[in-house]
């Protein structure tokens, strides 16, 4: 009988290339296919998942019977072209310097994407950090700057710090348009879809990190399915994808942490008083899916004039997506990226028709880059 590798194996390790270690993913392998015996849907929320399972191969490793199913966890993808459309104009109409992280640029919009205003001679700026455009503003006290503040739990926080820090600092040309999605909404909406049929989640391991465990405990409960809160290397998705079929084989629904050198069922405390200091929860739309209750983050009262919807007095009505785009379908995962008549074809990085063929978290990036791509060489 082959040995089972134990949980704490893998707690134990220490560097990162012990979590990409070929002998033990191969094991890994062996024993998913060792106790699977019926066909299991499991959706990995979180694009970078996605990314590293298609990236690493795992996808065709798997037995035929797992069916990793690629979720709503790209926040680039899901921001809402009426959004896209108003940082656009802000850049444009109404001279500000509109600050954003670099994967939102080519994101579409109506009829332009950021890097088409750019291109144009809009001031739009990419940076890495909330905290530069904060600087930013102070070194020009002439200009407003707002900064695209996009992202799951995990980039609240530095958003919600560079509000504080403005404040504090008592600089008032600075406001954030804000962007932020949370996940176990999502999770929600996914599993109330009529066409969803997802037997288990691996869950973001690095929005709980800052958040914790305790919002995924009424899923399991409610839904009765396994939630594994997973990593994001080789060994990290084999491991987490092991303890989930291991439950699904016994018929059990529980929440299990396989990230737990990372993740504190606690979360962190610290990160989670500043997003609470700054941001209310709040009804939030998200591309291709619609408007999902109490899933978004807002700026609240207190800090209302750092919030850019409201400085600017801006209400751009959203857009439906192109019509040949099934980016509706693919993040809520109905359909996989190559399910898509125009993937490939009228639908690249280079000329995207939607959202998930841009971002480094995209479903339909990871499939051209790491598996298209590579097979037209």
């Amino acid at each position: 009988m082959k040995k089972q590798l134990t949980y704490r194996k893998i707690t134990k390790l220490k560097y990162v290339n012990e979590y990409r270690d070929e002998d033990l993913a191969k094991s890994y392998l062996a024993q998913i296919k060792d106790i699977v015996t019926k066909p299991w849907n499991i959706m990995e929320v979180c694009g970078g998942q996605t990314h590293s399972l298609v990236k690493n191969g795992i996808i065709d490793l798997l037995p035929d019977e797992i069916n990793m199913i690629h979720g709503p966890g790209c926040p680039v993808c899901v921001t809402p072209i009426h959004l896209i459309d108003e940082a656009i104009y802000l850049a444009e109409e109404k001279n500000v310097i509109l600050c954003s992280y670099g994967d939102m640029l080519r994101v579409p919009g109506a009829t332009k994407s950021l890097l088409d205003a750019k291109a144009g001679h809009a001031d739009i700026r990419i940076l890495y950090s909330p905290l530069e455009a904060v600087q930013l503003a102070q070194n020009h006290p002439d200009r407003e700057v707002v900064f695209f503040a996009v992202g799951f739990e995990t980039t609240a926080p530095a958003n919600a710090m560079s509000v504080v820090q403005a404040h504090q600092l008592g600089v008032k040309n600075y406001s954030i348009l804000t962007s932020h999605v949370l996940v176990p909404p999502a999770m929600e909406a996914v599993m109330d879809d009529t066409e969803s049929n997802i037997h288990a989640f691996l869950a973001a391991g690095h929005v709980c990190t800052i958040m914790g465990i305790s919002e995924y405990g009424p899923l399991v409960d409610k839904y009765k399915i396994p939630i594994v809160v997973t990593g994001f290397e080789p060994v990290d998705l084999l491991q987490g994808i092991y303890m989930t079929v291991k439950q699904l084989e016994e018929g059990s629904a529980e929440l299990e942490n396989q990230y737990s050198r990372v993740v504190k069922s606690e979360g962190n405390q610290n990160a989670i008083n500043l997003i609470q200091e700054v941001f209310k929860v709040d009804n939030r739309v998200w591309r291709g899916i619609g408007n999902i209750p109490q899933s978004g983050y807002e700026v609240n009262e207190k800090y209302a004039a750092y919030d850019a919807n409201l400085k600017f007095s801006v209400n751009i009505e959203d857009t439906p997506e192109n019509a040949d785009c099934i980016a509706g379908a693919i993040l809520k995962g109905i359909k996989k990226p190559s399910e898509c008549s125009q993937f490939g074809k009228k639908c690249k990085p280079e000329f995207p028709l939607g959202a998930p063929m841009v971002s480094s978290e995209g479903a339909c990036a990871a499939y051209y880059h790491f598996n298209f791509a590579m097979n037209q060489i």
